[in-house]
């Protein structure tokens, strides 16, 4: 179906410069697909892609197809009946779900379908034409999961397991959560595997400033903002002194953004890439840009 690539463990993974690092981020990641269309036009393409949860599911489909043409498949896979099967259940069989399981709300089933449609049910990490890296949340370990090898699918579904939505993923007798648990936007990880040159495909939560909370939903959506954001800001501060940053703008947040639900507003998708595409065509051919690629 792709390309393959050779075998990429870290011992290898030095050859690379340029990365795509996209992070999670529910709703907001339709923006990937704006930023994935305006490098590719530029000729600017990855030879690595990092992810976390919808950002893992984007970057295989770019690790997949590394041209143009991956676009039309993504704005296809996001705008289907099937994505939208993902979290748009009624509310009553979501009520009836966690009744019966006490853990989560919706069928995971939808989104190996979403997954597996875009990838190919059966394609591993080494069929890529790109390497390929995708992170998730291990319950038994409580740490970071890093999966480089074997199976695609399992992989990018673990990554994109969002707790109390959906159930952990199983591989190999271990529970597997969303990434975004533990490396929201996993830049340190792609300059850790040799890039020198560093594409953030970031969905806008990093652009937005945190006040202090005055409402008690304020409190936990200001506090899991901190928790998601201070690693990924060290570790910016930490990759500008060995490679290349680049940190795409997102093109801004839509009304409902905070909601839940990765492909449940489609009315808003092509409203969202639009915005992506349009600001990161800007922030290519400017001279912030160009000063960053030349500075030592």
């Amino acid at each position: 179906m792709f390309g393959r690539h050779p075998r990429h463990g870290r011992g290898t993974i030095g050859r690379m410069t340029v990365a795509f690092v996209l992070g999670g981020g529910g709703v907001r990641g339709a923006v990937h697909v704006g930023m994935l269309q305006a490098l590719l036009e530029a000729g600017i393409r990855p030879d690595l892609v990092v992810g976390t949860s919808i950002g893992a599911i984007n970057g295989a489909a770019v690790a997949a197809e590394p041209e143009l043409p991956v676009v039309d498949r993504l704005v296809e896979a996001w705008s289907s009946s099937v994505a939208n099967e993902v979290y748009g259940e009624p509310w009553y069989r979501q009520l009836g779900r966690l009744a019966r399981s006490r853990t989560h709300l919706y069928d995971p089933a939808a989104l190996r379908r979403v997954i597996a449609g875009t990838l190919g049910a059966h394609t591993t990490f080494e069929d890529l034409r790109v390497p390929l890296a995708v992170v998730a949340a291990s319950i038994e370990r409580a740490s970071e999961h890093w999966f480089d090898t074997g199976p695609l699918v399992d992989a990018v579904l673990a990554s994109a397991s969002v707790p109390g939505a959906l159930p952990p993923t199983e591989i190999g007798g271990e529970h597997f959560v969303d990434g975004g648990m533990v490396n929201s936007i996993p830049l340190g990880e792609a300059v850790r595997r040799g890039a020198t040159t560093v594409y953030v495909l970031q969905v806008g939560r990093v652009e937005e400033p945190l006040t202090a909370p005055t409402r008690p939903a304020d409190v936990a959506r200001v506090s899991f903002e901190i928790a998601r954001r201070h690693r990924y800001f060290r570790e910016l501060d930490e990759a500008r002194q060995t490679a290349t940053v680049h940190v795409l703008p997102s093109g801004g947040a839509l009304p409902g953004d905070e909601r839940l639900g990765a492909f449940r507003r489609l009315d808003s998708t092509h409203r969202r890439i639009a915005q992506s595409l349009a600001s990161a065509r800007e922030y290519l051919a400017s001279p912030a840009h160009d000063d960053a690629e030349r500075a030592p």
